[in-house]
């Protein structure tokens, strides 16, 4: 049932998404070893017996470098401790949900799962990938699309949009979201840091 997406890879430059039912945890962790190393751009998202296997654009990769790159010169200049995790694989047996995040922070020091995770929406998802991190125990996800952010906060029944970060509550998200300017990577960090230093 699997081996056929490991030889029929979707065509190089776009987002490309895969959802397979009915997958046990020990194939999922097992692909997640075959196609780590392999296809470095390939993301896997689990929950359930369900898994989407997605490939990430140059866009994506694009969008969510820049982002990570704006947040971590927030971090650095509010002098705020953090452990950075990128694209690290988080999964939970005991929950069934795995997933490798665009970004993803800990606060104060390293921790078995973040307490903010980042995503890049350029393309709907097959799987709920709130619900993954609802189960993983994350306090907050980020979501981009285009110009702006979403911010997802978890409470008992589940994610709640919120208005602002409460892990970052002085972080101002517009002028956050108005240096997403991958094209211009160094110039847009360097602006952020001086509106973020002079704020």
């Amino acid at each position: 049932m699997v081996a056929p997406l490991l030889t029929q890879m979707p065509e190089a430059g776009t987002e490309q998404r895969v959802l397979l039912h009915g997958v046990d945890w020990e194939r999922y962790t097992a692909l997640l070893e075959v196609l780590g190393d392999n296809f470095p751009t390939l993301r896997l998202s689990y929950l359930e017996g369900t898994l989407e296997i997605m490939t990430n654009s140059p866009e994506h990769e694009d969008l969510k470098k820049m982002i990570g790159m704006l947040v971590e010169a927030y971090l650095q200049e509010t002098r705020t401790r953090f452990h950075a995790g990128g694209s690290t694989t988080f999964r939970q047996a005991a929950k069934q949900r795995g997933l490798e995040p665009d970004e993803c922070y800990c606060f104060g020091a390293k921790k078995e799962f973040p307490d903010l995770a980042i995503e890049v929406v350029i393309t709907s998802g097959l799987v709920d990938k709130l619900e993954i991190y609802r189960g993983l125990g994350v306090t907050e996800v980020w979501q981009w699309q285009p110009e702006t952010f979403s911010i997802y906060r978890l409470q008992p029944s589940g994610y709640a949009w919120v208005n602002a970060s409460e892990l970052l509550p002085d972080l101002d998200f517009q002028l956050l979201a108005a240096h997403v300017r991958p094209d211009n990577q160094f110039d847009a960090v360097m602006d952020f840091r001086n509106a973020v230093r002079w704020s």
